[in-house]
């Protein structure tokens, strides 16, 4: 058995079918352990580590950092007897490229890459070569010329003879251009003209470092383009130079998916509720000054997670999804936590939240926002959800009309909690005081449902303590 083992990209669940690299943690030459973390990559669901099949020395990582590799493609190659002796050439890199063997070409990702040898190009439609005849001279020139050098000069039979005209700064849009797909993709994505660039990679090829450092410096690209730099007292200038184009990859890419097949599919109505969360406020600080409750985090989203849960005991076919022929009411309440991390929006869950007693609801809550802002949270912990809370309250944010997350029927925005005035016992005073929205699935929850669920939740926050003891 070969001691040289090809991690290939794990099936990560869920019907994913590629993943972007976002960070290797491990080098060649590294001697790692049986299921140490070796590369933290981003999926459609989640940034996630991938743990090492086998332990040894990393002979080769075939992805860099920010590729976007399907699952099965091979990622790195461990040595799983470095002690052994001279340890042998990786396999990838000891295979011909497959489909593409003895033409000097090295297979990558998507494609294949430059060949090692010279390059021939073959000639433009309606581009004359410098014979003038249509042809392309036997001999071609070598890569690096072919990707640099200017067009050549006219003929020497031309009369009186005409000094060659100085290069030009700026794009040379007649020359070829040796770029891999992916690079491609990504100086369209960023909005970088490749033929503007000149190429660092084998045989004056461009890399995505290059793309990267041309977006990052418009000010340059600007210049070399013969575009004036916009200065006080100029006309409004407007172009790619000033403009920034961000990938939608990932997290952000499901997410956009989901909300528009959910607001397209799902009949959606808002019902908004203020009230008056003076009690509840009250209730938490008591609640923090318990020994028991030492070293838990207390917010009032507790509150809020608690009167939901125990309102859909009240109404169960809140908690319910539309499966066409048929309403699929469940009896467990898996609850989503909209959280905003930096690759965007995602909704983990807390399995089974209603079985939880307020102490373990509060750890499971600080457990998923926790990890949630770290990005490790996993597609496990995101699939499933019931009944969703988003907490636009922590953004200084009143209410607002939530979109369903796709197979839920409702999701409640929980506002900021302000002091206002407020009539209270008769009299106005300050009060703390909050508004929240319900939005529901027309097609499951009529007015009168979504009415009463969104009464309940404003009557247990308004006097939690009431509420717990009447409806538990």
């Amino acid at each position: 058995m070969s001691r040289m083992k090809e991690f290939n990209l794990p099936d990560l669940g869920e019907g994913l079918t590629e993943g972007e690299i976002l960070k290797w943690l491990v080098s060649v030459g590294e001697v790692i352990e049986l299921n140490q973390p070796i590369v933290e990559v981003e999926t459609a669901k989640a940034a996630v580590e991938i743990p090492a099949k086998w332990a040894g020395r990393v002979r080769a990582i075939f992805c860099a950092e920010g590729d976007t590799v399907e699952v099965g493609t091979p990622i790195i190659s461990i040595d799983t007897q470095p002690d052994a002796g001279d340890e042998p050439e990786p396999a990838a890199a000891a295979r011909p490229a497959e489909g593409a063997a003895g033409n000097g070409r090295t297979a990558v990702l998507v494609g294949y890459g430059p060949r090692t040898g010279a390059v021939q190009r073959r000639p433009r439609r309606n581009t004359p070569a410098a014979g003038g005849n249509g042809t392309v001279p036997a001999q071609a020139a070598p890569a690096a010329a072919a990707v640099t050098a200017p067009p050549p000069p006219p003929p020497a039979a031309v009369t009186p003879p005409v000094a060659a005209p100085p290069p030009v700064a700026g794009p040379v849009t007649s020359r070829p251009v040796l770029a891999k797909p992916p690079v491609r993709k990504l100086a369209r994505d960023l909005g970088v003209d490749l033929t503007a660039l000149a190429g660092s990679g084998p045989a004056g090829s461009i890399t995505r470092a290059d793309v990267q450092a041309a977006a990052q410096a418009p000010a340059v690209a600007t210049a070399a383009a013969g575009v004036p730099p916009v200065s006080a007292g100029s006309a409004a200038v407007f172009g790619p130079d000033r403009e920034r184009r961000i990938p939608v990859k990932g997290v952000r890419r499901l997410t956009a998916e989901n909300m528009v097949a959910s607001a397209f599919t799902a009949p959606h109505v808002t019902e908004f509720l203020t009230v008056d969360v003076t009690r509840s406020m009250k209730a938490l600080k008591r609640l923090r000054l318990r020994p028991e409750w030492a070293d838990v985090r207390v917010s009032p989203l507790l509150l809020v997670a608690k009167a939901v849960l125990l309102a859909v005991r009240r109404h169960p076919m809140v908690n319910s999804t539309w499966a066409g022929d048929e309403i699929v009411v469940k009896d467990y309440v898996n609850l989503g936590i909209a959280a905003a991390t930096d690759r965007g929006l995602i909704v983990p869950n807390i399995k089974d939240a209603g079985r939880l007693p307020l102490s373990e609801l509060a750890q499971a809550l600080n457990d998923l926002v926790r990890t949630a802002k770290a990005g490790r949270t996993t597609p496990a912990d995101m699939t499933g959800g019931t009944l969703t809370i988003t907490n636009v309250g922590v953004f200084g944010i009143d209410a607002g009309t939530p979109i369903l997350p796709p197979g839920e029927s409702a999701i409640l925005a929980f506002g900021a909690v302000r002091e206002m005035p407020w009539v209270h016992k008769g009299k106005v005073c300050p009060r703390q005081v909050t508004t929240l929205a319900l939005s529901f699935d027309h097609r499951i929850i009529d007015g009168e449902l979504g009415s009463k669920f969104l009464r309940d939740i404003g009557v247990f926050l308004t006097d939690p303590e009431a509420a717990l003891l009447a409806w538990t």
